[in-house]
């Protein structure tokens, strides 16, 4: 989600090998509202695994993940460390207070994933330049009421 001037970023992670992007035409710092759109992309893709990070750089609200599985009344595991997928069954590890717990949920389901779930990837050359190819598709925002306001 954001303006044009984050498709770079996006391209990034086509870069890593995603296979297609969708950017939500919208600039909002409103965690409903986010999590809304990214819920209603979701709901008309049909997707099975909706993964959010575990925080957001710019805001640490920790929150569109469990938002984005409500909305759509998904089973939601948080604080994902491990993922495993056999057939329509997930398998997730994820972080507890003094160690690891187990998991085991059948798909359609949302998740967090913890900063420990990823090594952090350098695009190589190939990478960078297939990215340039691959499609981004661009949506206008879904019509939804934000629940905080910015006053400055």
């Amino acid at each position: 989600m954001g303006a044009a001037d984050a498709e770079p970023i996006i391209r990034k992670a086509l870069a890593l090998g995603g296979d297609e992007a969708i950017r939500v035409n919208a600039d909002h710092h409103d965690s409903f509202y986010i999590a809304s759109q990214i819920a209603a992309i979701a709901k008309e893709g049909g997707y099975d695994l909706i993964f959010t990070g575990k925080e957001t750089i710019d805001y640490n609200g920790s929150s569109i993940g469990g938002m984005v599985a409500e909305l759509l009344d998904l089973p939601y595991i948080s604080l994902a460390v491990k993922f495993d997928l056999d057939g329509t069954t997930a398998t997730v590890v994820r972080e507890i207070e003094g160690g690891e717990e187990t998991d085991s949920v059948g798909l359609p389901v949302g998740g967090q994933l913890s900063e420990r779930s990823g090594e952090q990837r350098i695009p190589n050359m190939k990478g960078i330049m297939g990215a340039r190819t691959k499609p981004l598709k661009v949506v206008e925002p879904v019509a939804v009421e934000p629940l905080t306001r910015w006053f400055l």
